[in-house]
C-alpha cells in the first residue's frame, strides 16, 4: 500500500511521522529517525532527506529533534532541569554551525494571548548582549557572544507580516544566524506543554492552526534560521479522534460499538472526525487550564537552554 500525504493538521514533524507511516508502521521513504534518551527526557531525531520525504510529512528536507517529557505539566523541577540540560545540548551544535558569533533570537507569537505568548516571555528572559560590548571587562567581551533580541508582534496587532520585520532587522545589523521561537500546534493531547522540537529549517507561524503566514527561513531573510517551537494548542478534532481511539480499547466488549471502530482503519477514522467533528467545530483549538504557569515554566526552560548555547563560555552565576 503507497504512502499518503499527511492530512491533519500539525506543527510536530515527529507526529507528521507518526501518522504517515500508519499502522503498518513503515518506515517513510527519504526519512531517517533516530530514539534516544538524555536524562529522562526521550529525544527523536527525524531527518527529512528527501523531496519525496518531504511531500509525505508537509514538512521541509531538514533537521528536526523532539525533546519529550511527559511530567513536565506536574512542574517536577528534576524533570524542568532534565528538559533544559537537553535542550540546551541539543542547540549548541545548530548555534556552532553560524559562521560568524553574532545571534538575532525572534520571540514570535502574540503576547496578549497566553498559549501564543511563549516567544516575546522567551525573549524577555533572554541575556542580550550586543549592545553590551563596549562595556564589558576584556576578559568577558573576549568569552561573550553578541545576542540580539526582538518580540516582533503579529500581523493582526502590528499590520506588518513579520516575516518583512524580521527580514528589515536583519538586512540591518547582519546577524549572522537567526533564532526563532513559537508556541506550536500539536495533534497528541500528550504532548501539550510538555515537548520542544528544534529544527534548522526555519518557521512558519501559524501553520498548525490553519492561518499560515510566510515562513521564517533562511530563504526568506537571507541568513539560517533555527526554530524553537513547543505545542501548546491542539485542534479539538484531534482530541475527538483520540478519545474514539480510546472508547474503542475500552469498549471492545461493546460488540456493535468494537465491530464499527474495529472494523475501520486509521485513516477511516480520521476522515470520519474531518467530516462530522470539523465542520460543527470549526478550527477550535484547546489547550490546558493551566497553560498560564505552563508557558512561563517553558519560557524558562528555554531562555536557560538558548543562554547556554549561546554563551557557551560564560558561567551560569554571570548571567543568572
Amino acid at each position: 500500500m503507497p504512502f499518503s500525504p499527511i492530512a491533519v493538521r500539525t506543527d510536530m514533524a515527529v507526529e507528521a511521522r507518526e501518522i504517515v507511516r500508519g499502522a503498518d508502521a513503515r518506515e517513510v521513504p527519504g526519512v531517517r529517525v533516530r530514539e534516544r534518551a538524555a536524562g529522562g527526557v526521550k529525544v527523536t531525531e527525524v531527518t527529512v532527506t528527501t523531496d519525496e520525504g518531504a511531500r509525505l510529512l508537509g514538512k521541509p528536507v531538514g533537521y528536526y529533534v523532539t525533546l519529550d517529557a511527559p511530567a513536565f505539566r506536574e512542574r517536577d523541577p528534576d524533570v524542568r532541569s532534565a528538559l533544559t540540560d537537553a535542550t540546551a545540548d541539543v542547540l549548541a551544535p545548530l548555534v556552532a554551525r553560524a559562521k560568524g558569533e553574532h545571534v538575532l533570537v525572534v520571540g514570535l507569537g502574540n503576547w496578549n494571548a497566553t498559549p501564543d505568548a511563549l516567544g516575546p516571555r522567551v525573549v524577555d528572559r533572554l541575556l542580550v548582549t550586543r549592545h553590551l560590548a563596549a562595556f564589558l571587562p576584556e576578559d568577558v567581551r573576549r568569552r561573550t557572544r553578541p545576542v540580539s533580541a526582538v518580540a516582533p508582534g503579529v500581523l493582526g496587532t502590528t499590520g506588518i507580516e513579520t516575516v518583512d520585520i524580521v527580514r528589515g532587522i536583519v538586512r540591518e545589523i547582519r546577524p549572522d544566524l537567526v533564532v526563532a521561537v513559537d508556541a506550536l500546534a500539536a495533534r497528541s493531547v500528550e504532548r501539550l506543554m510538555t515537548s520542544v522540537q528544534v529544527t534548522d529549517t526555519g518557521i512558519h507561524p501559524g501553520s498548525g492552526v490553519k492561518n499560515r503566514r510566510q515562513g521564517v527561513t533562511a530563504d526568506s531573510v537571507g541568513v539560517p534560521v533555527v526554530a524553537v517551537g513547543v505545542p501548546s494548542v491542539v485542534l479539538a478534532s484531534g482530541i475527538v479522534q483520540k478519545a474514539l481511539d480510546l472508547l474503542a480499547d475500552e469498549l471492545r466488549d461493546e460488540l456493535m460499538f468494537a465491530e464499527i471502530v474495529e472494523g475501520m482503519t486509521a485513516p477511516e477514522r480520521r476522515q470520519l472526525v474531518e467530516e462530522v467533528v470539523s465542520p460543527k467545530m470549526g478550527a477550535l483549538m484547546v489547550t490546558p487550564k493551566e497553560v498560564d504557569e505552563l508557558i512561563d515554566d517553558m519560557a524558562d526552560v528555554l531562555a536557560e537552554a538558548l543562554n547556554r548555547a549561546l554563551q557557551p563560555d560564560l558561567d551560569r552565576k554571570e548571567w543568572a
